[in-house]
């Protein structure tokens, strides 16, 4: 019974750092990338990358199933490449954690990375400083509070996907059955103490991943 309480939780701090850390990784240098630039249909990419910010669950999950799937020339490339297929595995809850919690890094960390003082990395570039120098020693130093911030978002929301991971990685206890889809499985068989339990974990998690955002803003 013990086993079977952690092992949701055990699973979803898994998939969530791992997501996470992706979806962080993706959104400094994406961000970093569009942060001063302008050119023509900026606003429309990255509009298409918050999407995953307001669109259903459910939709995402399709578009993965779409995108991903057996059927598709991406998941037919996957299964051939890895002998198997990417759905209803461990990496396709990674995978739907991770692109609903880009949107969260992203517009975080561009809006770090607008804030730092433009003449500081002119004044380097004179002095020689190559662009990975930088952004590893002005701009990621400069934006770090911004990054920090929007890393613990983005684990927060990736810790709690649900819609996403049920449609495209399934629900499979011990494999994909992440602590949301614990709880849903708990309450549809009736068992509300288990749930309640899962509930107040996950509260708990949240709760001191926010409040560590907003200790960092100050």
């Amino acid at each position: 019974m013990l086993t079977d309480f952690w092992t949701p939780i055990k699973l979803s701090i898994e998939i969530s750092l791992v997501a996470g850390t992706m979806a962080i990784i993706f959104g400094i240098l994406i961000g970093k990338f569009m942060a001063k630039r302008r050119f023509r249909g900026k606003i429309i990419l990255e509009t298409v990358m918050l999407l995953p910010l307001v669109l259903p669950p459910t939709v995402v999950g399709f578009l993965l199933i779409m995108i991903f799937g057996r059927n598709s020339i991406v998941g037919q490339g996957i299964e051939w490449f890895f002998g198997q297929p990417i759905m209803f595995t461990w990496w396709a809850a990674v995978l739907a954690s991770a692109i609903v919690a880009f949107p969260l890094m992203y517009q975080t960390v561009k809006t770090g990375f607008e804030g730092v003082d433009e003449d500081i990395e002119n004044a380097a570039r004179v002095d020689g400083a190559s662009e990975w120098k930088i952004f590893f020693y002005i701009s990621i130093p400069m934006a770090f509070k911004a990054i920090i911030a929007g890393g613990i978002l983005c684990y927060t929301r990736a810790l709690g996907e649900f819609g996403a991971t049920l449609m495209f990685a399934g629900n499979l206890p011990g494999k994909t059955q992440t602590t949301p889809l614990a709880i849903y499985t708990a309450i549809d068989g009736g068992n509300m103490q288990l749930a309640w339990l899962w509930v107040g974990v996950m509260i708990l998690i949240s709760f001191v991943m926010l409040l560590s955002v907003h200790t960092i803003q100050k």
